[in-house]
């Protein structure tokens, strides 16, 4: 799934700027006729160590999970695992 999303990734930088003109002349038929994996909208955040793609933490770019492991470990600095 990981190299799907990057292929995704690649698709949509190629595309954008026909993509682009397409939607500002109007012409929907032409753009429909362009791989349905080159828009945008079809990427979605995955997590940058296992590629999960639920509970994605945008300021770090890792999910829940793997969040709280590395957080607990203290490999991300300015995080500690509060204890009380």
């Amino acid at each position: 799934m990981k190299a799907r999303e990057v292929k995704r990734v690649k698709l949509a930088e190629k595309y954008a700027a026909k993509r682009a003109a397409l939607k500002a002349d109007g012409n929907y038929v032409a753009l429909s006729l362009l791989p349905r994996n080159s828009n945008p909208i079809r990427q979605r955040n995955r997590c940058k160590i296992t590629g999960r793609p639920r509970g994605y933490m945008r300021q770090f770019g890792i999910s829940r999970i793997t969040f709280r492991e590395m957080a607990s470990q203290g490999l991300i600095p300015g995080v500690r695992k509060a204890s009380w």
